[in-house]
């Protein structure tokens, strides 16, 4: 890479100048020593700016040699790849672009002074365009990460439960009528006897063999619970979308139905949010009593309001199971907020995923 760039310096230079023979090697030499930095860029960013446009300004002994777009480019890529303290690139490329103007032999004037400024912040605008880009590439990748995971899981729970209500009935029930027929014929018949006894040993068989399959079906799909908040929104959080978790009340664990519930219902809003309000700040709040689970997310976007969406109805749903509530609107000031009571009490209902 340094090496095709500094080749490119060259034959630009050469083809818009045409230098004499003496000064060939002077050019060669500052189109090599500004290239270098390239291959630090990845691991320092700035550092590698700063050292390029350090060669740029040596190059003002050869007028014309255009080192100094190699330095803009790494600025533009310390501002796409540095994530802390970004002001940092924008003051070195403003001060490096007006120190490198001082330093030209013309006269500056206030149009050009601005000129520069503008010329420096540029990089450093497109590289933050860029990385916000990339950012919300990502997380629009996590969340339909997410959103897919989630669709697994509750098609195997609901597999699972199929199959348990549906196969797991019938099966018992031809062994329980294949061991009452036994009884009633008490051997009388030696054929039937055998028959219906490996009928009834067949399906406990066929029973234990589908319990097993369910067991490992549930294993391998096991939801997340309220616990997993944390990581959730660690996961969901960009640099321009803070999302903070806060709990009180004691520590002892939910019930795991409750517990999913709660997940499930703080996911989705955390999914609308991320994707629909333009929020940069979601506060959820996990209030745990003795008798429910209260649960507020609220966030600084636009306020959504309108034809309630399948999201909304599925969050209401799963807190209505557990013989809870859920609203969504817009908040008192601004944003969206959604708040949900999910009793812990109650028996979790058949079909919760």
């Amino acid at each position: 890479m340094v090496v095709v760039a500094s080749m490119v310096l060259i034959a630009v230079t050469l083809l818009e100048k045409r230098f004499p023979a003496p000064a060939l090697p002077v050019v060669a030499a500052l189109s090599v020593a500004g290239c270098l930095p390239v291959l630090i860029w990845r691991r320092l960013p700035l550092t590698a700016a700063v050292l390029s446009a350090g060669v740029a300004l040596f190059g003002l002994v050869v007028p014309g040699w255009p080192g100094r777009l190699v330095a803009t480019c790494l600025f533009c890529a310390a501002a796409a790849h540095r994530s802390r303290r970004p002001w940092l690139v924008l003051v070195a490329s403003v001060a490096w672009v007006v120190f490198y103007g001082t330093l030209l032999p013309q006269s500056i004037g206030a149009a050009t002074l601005t000129d520069l400024i503008v010329l420096g912040v540029a990089p450093v605008a497109v590289g933050r365009m860029l990385r916000l880009h990339a950012a919300r590439a990502a997380q629009a990748a996590r969340l339909d990460h997410a959103e897919a995971m989630r669709a697994l899981a509750e098609e195997r729970a609901g597999l699972a439960r199929d199959v348990h209500d549906s196969v797991g009935h019938h099966l018992t029930a031809i062994r329980i009528q294949a061991t009452a027929t036994r009884r009633a014929l008490r051997g009388r018949t030696p054929a039937a006897d055998k028959a219906l006894g490996t009928i009834a040993d067949l399906s406990s068989a066929a029973l234990e063999e589908v319990r097993a399959l369910l067991d490992t079906l549930r294993e391998t799909s096991a939801e997340p619970g309220q616990e997993d908040l944390d990581e959730l929104a660690a996961r969901l959080s960009t640099p321009h979308l803070r999302i903070s978790v806060h709990r009180t009340g004691p520590g002892t664990p939910l019930p795991p139905g409750v517990s999913r519930t709660v997940y499930r219902i703080v996911q989705e809003a955390l999914t609308n949010a991320a994707r629909h309000s333009g929020a940069t700040e979601v506060d959820v709040r996990i209030r745990h009593s003795r008798a429910a689970v209260a649960v507020s997310i609220a966030d600084n976007g636009h306020a959504r309001a309108g034809a309630e969406g399948r999201g909304i109805r599925g969050m209401r749903d799963r807190a209505l199971r557990h013989g809870g509530t859920l609203t969504a609107g817009p908040g008192p000031r601004r944003g969206w907020l959604v708040e949900a009571t999910v009793p812990i009490d109650s028996p979790s209902p058949k079909g919760v995923a």
